[in-house]
């Protein structure tokens, strides 16, 4: 049995802080490969859970031997994957529909989801505080990306349910427990990912006709950012597992929207496009919601601690 992680709120933040300004990454990659590649969502998102096995396996055996797939609980980490492949591919076929900054404005209701389910079902205390600091994160996160209202019909709904199941991935990876590693967690993640993706390919229904069009990479390029694409994902979700087990659900919440500090860099370098003042005042909103859950645990911390 695995020796509990020993509980440090504060190396958990800073854990997810960076893990989160990472990630956005993978967006840029999925949103070249789709505009430029011509790549299905649906293939997009098979090629990140496929390549993310690929990554992690090798490390994951180097580590712990032949015994390193035997998982305790594999179906619930299966189930994981699942899920996360298919919040994934609800936002990149958003992001083929929608303006990414509308698909981001509609998918950063996840935080609030993922607090109240830590809330209600693992029993955490979520003070007015914490609840605040979400609310002022989510208001940055709104001025930053400043998206458009006029979204209708069924499209709309994608980042929605996008939100709501990665949501319920993030919660599954507190409430998991510790009995199996984050490496064999991940690892697992990944074929249950893949295996969903497979079926979803096979399956071959989306909002368009070409959403799950099957097609092999055109160029050395186009391979290299599909591995790349796949190793981010095991690797980056990896260490936010590690988070989690370092600190509570409803503290690391907060710190999702440091995704959007990502995502504007990015759109920067490769788009072009410079943040208005008004971005860059969410920015700073964004940040200082999550310093200040950072200042609190840390306060929180020493006066725990006997004199």
């Amino acid at each position: 049995m695995q020796q509990p992680t020993p509980s440090n709120p504060v190396r958990g933040m800073v854990l997810m802080a960076n893990c989160m300004l990472i990630l956005p990454i993978m967006d840029a990659i999925a949103k070249y490969m789709a505009a430029v590649e011509g790549m299905s969502p649906g293939q997009i998102t098979f090629y990140r859970f496929f390549f993310q096995l690929l990554s992690v396996l090798p490390l994951l055996v180097f580590l712990n031997g032949s015994s390193a797939l035997s998982a305790k609980r594999p179906w619930i980490n299966l189930l994981r994957g699942a899920i996360h492949g298919a919040a994934s591919l609800m936002f990149f076929m958003a992001v083929k529909y929608m303006p990414l900054a509308d698909v981001f404005a509609i998918y950063f209701v996840e935080p609030f989801i993922l607090t109240a389910l830590s809330a209600v079902f693992l029993k955490e205390k979520v003070g007015w505080r914490r609840w605040l600091a979400i609310a002022v994160g989510f208001g940055g996160a709104m001025i930053v990306i400043q998206p458009s209202y006029q979204i209708f019909g069924l499209t709309a709904l994608l980042p929605v349910a996008c939100a709501f199941l990665y949501a319920l991935y993030m919660f599954l990876n507190r409430a998991i427990g510790e009995a199996d590693s984050p490496m064999t967690m991940q690892t697992m993640a990944g074929i249950g990912g893949t295996l969903f993706m497979g079926l979803a390919l096979m399956a071959g229904t989306g909002i368009g006709d070409q959403d799950f069009a099957v097609s092999l990479p055109g160029s050395p390029l186009a391979w290299a950012l599909l591995i790349l694409l796949g190793s981010i994902s095991g690797y980056i979700h990896l260490l936010v597992v590690r988070a989690f087990r370092l600190a509570p659900l409803s503290v690391l919440a907060p710190f999702q929207y440091f995704e959007i500090i990502a995502a504007v860099i990015l759109g920067y370098l490769l788009f072009d496009e410079f943040p208005t003042l008004s971005k860059w005042l969410g920015i700073l909103i964004i940040v200082g919601s999550g310093l200040f859950i950072l200042w609190r645990e840390r306060k929180r911390a020493v006066d725990a601690t006997p004199a």
